[in-house]
């Protein structure tokens, strides 16, 4: 047993070991490693750091804007290239007088010379004459088959309609020619283009263009003062920052990262996650013994810094539609506020590292996250994760409106795209609700939605409880209600008590009438069997109560409650009756004595209080306060005896409030009725009547006398 235990606690020992080097080593590869310009500026706001000068001659690249018109101004120069096909000219002749004859030696000649003049200048395709005057060009150079090239301006080529109506209009002007002879010969059919853009040749006419336009502006010297505290950003000063950073980036990707960088960034990684180990460690040891906890809380992290560095490296977006308060919100689910806002701080703390403006940054994510751990305190319902997603819309509203004022940024040059991201950020939350429930299946945690629905008498498998065991019910029903109320008193998880008293006596379902609360005319079947069997039978009720529990579905931590609320301790009854009957004979007290383990929470040890205490209040002969007050005394006492809190996290202070919860609640339900008065009837009888009557006329009569 002993070589189990040292053996278990190396392996986790070596877990631990191995996670946070995993988890170093994943978060480093995650960061940036280039040594780029870090700093942070826009036009128009302060310069927030200290004087900058250059730190080397670097140029100033002109703004895209600035390039984009020098580039159109200079390609309005492009002269681009045709490729001219020779033989279509011949070719569209040869075929236009096979399909007509005698039209004619005047007409022939007239066609004939006409055709090869448009042909000579050049027919080029509608849609390329266009993208040519789009482009504004004005004169063009045309290659023939043997690549030798001359020169022609646009004005000078035809397109097919262009030809056509050139070739009319010559026709009309020629007296002895028969237009509509030639309209009618379909002359147009003949007019093809032979002329083309060469793609390739243009295209590197247009580069060599670009290429000579100059790209810079000037020259910043080493040494030169660029920009000092508190002066507001230029538009100058701001290409001169953007050349700077451009220069930066271009000499960091040349070279490698020296030993000591990398050094920098893994202390940093390592003394923040050793801080969140420590942390556990102090302050939730139990967290810290869990693999799954410390695994979930792992995966979290690096995962949201994995979202960041995809944003980052791939897209354009603002690092602010990350969701990084999505962090908080579902370890708060799970676990306490203090944990989910310290391990949200420490990723908080890695991630601004990454971005251009870590002050910011910090600033509006601790905020949101202090937000996001506050307006969620038990997640009961969908709703309560809305509202939480609408406040923090509005802090990161606040808070970024707050600092670009505070920086000098006037209302109309706010930037509010970043409004929209924030509410992209919020939407995206929404969805932390699925991945609430993913994580429940994957690592078994429970949320307090899940507890909810769980808790819920009208789900199939307590209903079926309630008709095979109609006073066991009553009896979890009672429990649930002491053991909420204990669990209020000690800060423990009341819905989590309530979801597993109500299921603690499940496995009563498959014998109930061996339990006296569902027995009838005093009838118990138990009294017929020996002491050791009797025991075995109702000490079953919590294997079979566990087999049923697995069999449907039910979540771990609530099939705990089902295992230890009775922890190890004896079925007094038949344990008692056993010695008392055969006081010689050598007891086995395994056959007396529930599996276990012990309750190892403060909810399971709350139900194991109330169930003994509820359970043996049903067998008082009087609930005057002073039979209420022993008998709490009495069954705590003996659970405390029988060391069945052991593995307990509740201290002797906590056992007397629990104690003293059960004597006031008790009292109040077993309290002494008032004992009402029978009405009288006010309607007389007919003797009672008659014998007024007599009365009253004796009355009369002796007044009368008497007068």
């Amino acid at each position: 047993m002993g070589d189990k235990k040292k053996l278990s606690l190396w392996l986790k020992r070596l877990f631990f070991f191995l996670s946070f080097a995993a988890v170093v080593t994943v978060t480093y590869f995650l960061m940036p490693h280039e040594n780029k310009f870090d700093r942070y500026f826009e036009i128009g706001k302060p310069w927030s750091y200290d004087l900058l000068t250059a730190p080397m001659d670097f140029a100033i690249y002109k703004t895209e804007d600035q390039l984009r018109a020098e580039m159109d101004s200079a390609l309005t120069q492009l002269v681009p290239y045709l490729a001219v096909d020779t033989a279509v000219c011949e070719t569209q002749i040869l075929e236009f007088f096979n399909d007509n004859t005698g039209v004619g030696r005047r007409t022939e000649n007239f066609i004939r010379e006409a055709l090869r003049i448009v042909y000579s200048h050049g027919i080029l395709p509608l849609d390329q004459m266009q993208q040519l005057q789009a482009m504004r060009v004005t004169r063009l150079e045309i290659i023939d088959n043997e690549n030798v090239a001359r020169g022609a301006y646009i004005e000078d080529i035809f397109t097919q309609k262009t030809a056509y109506d050139y070739i009319l209009a010559n026709a009309e002007a020629d007296m002895l020619i028969d237009v509509n002879r030639l309209k009618a010969a379909h002359i147009d059919k003949y007019i093809r283009p032979n002329l083309s853009i060469d793609n390739g040749k243009t295209e590197h006419a247009r580069q060599e263009i670009e290429d000579a336009v100059i790209r810079t502006s000037g020259i910043t010297q080493a040494g030169e003062k660029i920009i000092d505290r508190g002066e507001v950003v230029t538009p100058h000063t701001y290409q001169i920052l953007k050349s700077l950073e451009r220069a930066s980036d271009g000499m960091s990707s040349q070279m490698q990262e020296d030993f000591w960088t990398l050094l920098g960034d893994v202390l940093i990684i390592i003394i923040l996650y050793s801080l969140l180990f420590a942390y556990f460690y102090l302050f939730r040891l139990k967290v810290f013994e869990s693999v799954r906890a410390i695994a979930f809380m792992l995966i979290m992290s690096v995962g949201m810094i994995a979202l960041l560095s995809a944003v980052l490296r791939f897209t354009p977006l603002s690092v602010y539609i990350v969701p990084f308060t999505m962090l908080p919100l579902v370890v708060r689910v799970f676990f306490d506020s203090r944990t989910a806002l310290y391990i949200h701080i420490i990723t908080v703390l890695i991630s601004a590292q990454m971005v251009p403006n870590p002050m910011e940054f910090m600033y509006l994510q601790i905020l949101a996250g202090m937000v996001a751990v506050s307006s969620l305190k038990d997640m009961n319902s969908r709703a309560q994760l809305v509202r939480s997603a609408a406040w923090i819309f509005a802090v990161y509203v606040i808070a970024f409106t707050a600092v670009e004022l505070s920086q000098g940024t006037k209302l109309d040059n706010l930037d509010w795209w970043m409004y929209l991201t924030f509410f992209i950020n919020a939407l995206v939350l929404m969805f932390a609700y699925l991945l609430i429930f993913l994580i429940e299946k994957i690592f078994g945690f429970l949320s307090g939605v899940t507890l909810v629905e769980l808790s819920n008498i009208n789900n199939p498998l307590l209903m079926e409880f309630s008709e095979k065991c109609p006073g066991t019910f009553q009896h979890v029903l009672q429990v649930s209600n002491l053991s909420v109320e204990v669990a209020k008193k000690l800060d423990a998880n009341a819905l989590l008590v309530r979801t597993g008293a109500l299921y603690h006596d499940l496995g009563k379902m498959v014998n109930p009438m061996y339990y006296t609360e569902n027995q009838m005319a005093g009838i118990n079947p138990l009294n017929e069997l020996p002491e050791e069997e009797a025991a075995q039978i109702i000490i079953s009720h919590v294997s079979e109560g566990v087999r049923i529990a697995q069999k449907a579905g039910l979540p771990g931590p609530i099939i705990d409650f089902i295992a230890m609320h009775h922890g190890t301790s004896k079925t007094k009854y038949f344990y008692n009756t056993f010695r008392n009957k055969y006081p010689d004979r050598e007891v086995d007290d395994l056959k007396f004595t529930y599996p276990g383990p012990t309750p190892n929470s403060k909810e399971t040890s709350i139900l194991m209080m109330t169930d003994a205490v509820e359970a043996a209040s049903r067998s008082l002969k009087s609930y005057d306060e002073a039979s209420i007050d022993k008998m709490v005394e009495n069954v705590i006492n003996g659970q405390i005896a029988d060391a069945q809190f052991k593995n307990s996290p509740l201290s002797f202070r906590d056992v007397e409030v629990a104690k003293g919860v059960f004597k006031e609640k008790l009292k109040n339900i077993y309290h002494t009725r008032i004992s009402y008065p029978e009405l009288k009837s006010n309607k007389k009888t007919a003797e009672e009547q008659r014998t007024e009557h007599i009365a009253s006329k004796f009355k009369r009569s002796y007044r009368f006398v008497k007068k």
